[in-house]
C-alpha cells in the first residue's frame, strides 16, 4: 500500500510518554491497522512509519553487504533504537523513554507528515529548524529540483 502523506500537527505527549494520534492524520492512514515502527531520524528527531513502510526500508538495509564496515555502521544506525508500536483504542501511541530523551521530547511535539512518514519534533527543535530555513525557497528548489524532468 502506497501512503502519501501530509501534514503539520502540534500535539501533546502525556507524563507516560503516550501520543494521540490527529484525526486527519488516522485519515490519511486509510483504517489500516494502526501498527507503526518508530526510530530515530537524521536528525535529532524521531521517524514513525506504518508497518508496510518499515518493511520496505528494511528490506532496502538488507542489501547492503555486512562485509563493508560503512554498510555494518549504516545498519546499525537505522535500527538503532527501531521500535514496533500499535495505536492503542484511543489513538495513542507510546514512546519510549530512550527514544523521547534521544529527541529531547519532553511535552510539545510537531508531528511532520510527508510521503511516507512522520517526523516527531520537539516543538522547540522543529521551531528551531524552521529559523533555519533559506531566505529564498526558489534558490533551494532551483538547486535540488531543477535537474528532474517529472513524467506526468
Amino acid at each position: 500500500m502506497m501512503h502519501q502523506l501530509t501534514g503539520e500537527y502540534h500535539c501533546k505527549v502525556d507524563t507516560k510518554g503516550r501520543l494521540k494520534l490527529p484525526s486527519g492524520l488516522i485519515r490519511q492512514l486509510d483504517g489500516q491497522m494502526l501498527n507503526f515502527t518508530i526510530n530515530r531520524g537524521f536528525e535529532r528527531h524521531l521517524i514513525l512509519y506504518p508497518q508496510d513502510v518499515w518493511d520496505k526500508k528494511t528490506k532496502e538495509f538488507s542489501q547492503l553487504s555486512i562485509y563493508n564496515k560503512k554498510n555494518r555502521q549504516a545498519i546499525r544506525y537505522f535500527y538503532r533504537g527501531a521500535s514496533l508500536i500499535n495505536c492503542d483504542s484511543s489513538d495513542r501511541i507510546l514512546i519510549p523513554k530512550l527514544l523521547m530523551d534521544y529527541a529531547g521530547i519532553e511535552r510539545e511535539v510537531v508531528l511532520f507528515a510527508y510521503q511516507e512518514q512522520i517526523e516527531i519534533w520537539d516543538k522547540h527543535a522543529y521551531e528551531s529548524l524552521l529559523d533555519e530555513e533559506p531566505e529564498d525557497f526558489s534558490d533551494l528548489a532551483e538547486e535540488v529540483l531543477g535537474n528532474l524532468s517529472i513524467d506526468e
